[in-house]
């Protein structure tokens, strides 16, 4: 079997809601479809999410290396040698970490197809089906606790709220959500980088009677002391997020002690495989993983849930990139019921032929 087509579609897809976090205010995001073609008829699909951001890249980069290095560099070759196929395009790139992970998706997938089974099964089939948090953007106060009433109304018992703009606010949003929604609910916050040591402390602090499950990258990833100070003086978990972009970042995390868990994303990292290297790191080092996403396509939610349903030591979802999407083509290769999501049944990533 050899590949004999390489296409890339860009789809600008809207929010329903656009949402805010301590950087930004989002209202659409650009991903970018990958097809792979082979002579036996197989085809494979991935999906990436280049966000200048955190993965360094531009929609606009990605289809001009897809174009100039990725088609040249596959074409012809056999796609059941993903290892060496991928190593080949890590030699021939400056990091993009969301184009390697399309790729490598799309490897994986045809990999499902041509055994006939899910790709969970294949890379481990630990578990079924796992629970994801919902996310919520920072909001006014009234409206934080609203949303919060909502999601937990729609069967989440998870819910993630933004923040990192204003330590008091966010201490105050984060004890109303707790009183409104009570008990049982889980509760994570994610600063992304927004505050500094003494904020992030006094966060830790402020929100003690919440019971917290965890804190995410409260201090920027460019100073990584900061984070581990947090995590060494708090009492509650304190995740790596920004700060973990490639396997070398989460040796320094375990080697150091700088965080409790660490969050892999596909787009960061570049794709399930280097994924399942960072999962092994982490869970050596006693360290608990959970998949997060960007604002991503169905596709790429599939291949972050594969990922986790396949391994132990990936406690935690946050696999909600997809809900508020418009006119996703690829909607449906994820099931939602009740905050818990399940992978379709279908051979690869359960996408297409």
């Amino acid at each position: 079997m050899r590949i004999t087509g390489i296409t890339a579609q860009p789809l600008i897809l809207k929010l329903k809601e656009p949402y805010t976090i301590a950087y930004e205010t989002v209202t659409e995001t650009t991903n970018i479809l990958l097809k792979i073609e082979t002579s036996r008829g197989i085809t494979g699909f991935g999906c990436a999410a280049p966000d200048l951001h955190v993965t360094g890249e531009t929609p606009t980069e990605v289809m001009k290396t897809l174009d100039q290095t990725v088609r040249p560099a596959l074409l012809r070759t056999d796609p059941m040698r993903p290892a060496l196929l991928m190593q080949r395009l890590d030699d021939l790139t400056v990091r993009q970490p969301s184009l390697l992970a399309a790729v490598d998706m799309a490897l994986h997938d045809i990999l499902g197809k041509v055994c006939g089974l899910p790709l969970w099964k294949i890379l481990g089939g630990f578990r079924d089906r796992i629970k994801t948090s919902i996310t919520i953007g920072i909001l006014p106060e009234t409206e934080t606790v609203r949303e919060a009433r909502e999601r937990a109304g729609q069967g989440f018992r998870s819910l993630k709220l933004k923040g990192g703009r204003d330590v008091e606010s966010d201490i105050a949003r984060v004890i109303r959500v707790r009183e409104a929604v009570g008990a049982g609910i889980e509760l994570r916050f994610d600063a992304n980088q927004g505050y500094s040591l003494t904020e992030a402390l006094r966060f830790v602090e402020g929100t003690r009677s919440a019971r917290l499950e965890l804190i995410e990258q409260p201090t920027p990833r460019g100073e990584p002391d900061l984070l581990g100070r947090v995590t060494a003086t708090a009492p509650i978990p304190i995740m790596a997020d920004e700060s973990l972009m490639t396997l070398r970042d989460a040796f320094r995390l375990a080697r150091r002690n700088l965080a409790d868990m660490v969050n892999v994303k596909l787009m960061k990292v570049g794709g399930i495989a280097v994924a399942l290297q960072i999962n092994a790191v982490a869970r050596s080092a006693g360290l608990e993983v959970m998949v997060g996403c960007m604002d991503e396509a169905a596709l790429a939610i599939a291949a972050g849930l594969h990922y986790a349903l396949a391994r132990p030591n990936v406690h935690y979802a946050d696999l909600d990139g997809h809900l508020d999407l418009l006119d996703d083509p690829t909607s449906g290769t994820v099931t939602l019921k009740e905050g818990i999501l399940y992978p379709s049944a279908k051979p690869g990533l359960g996408f297409g032929a």
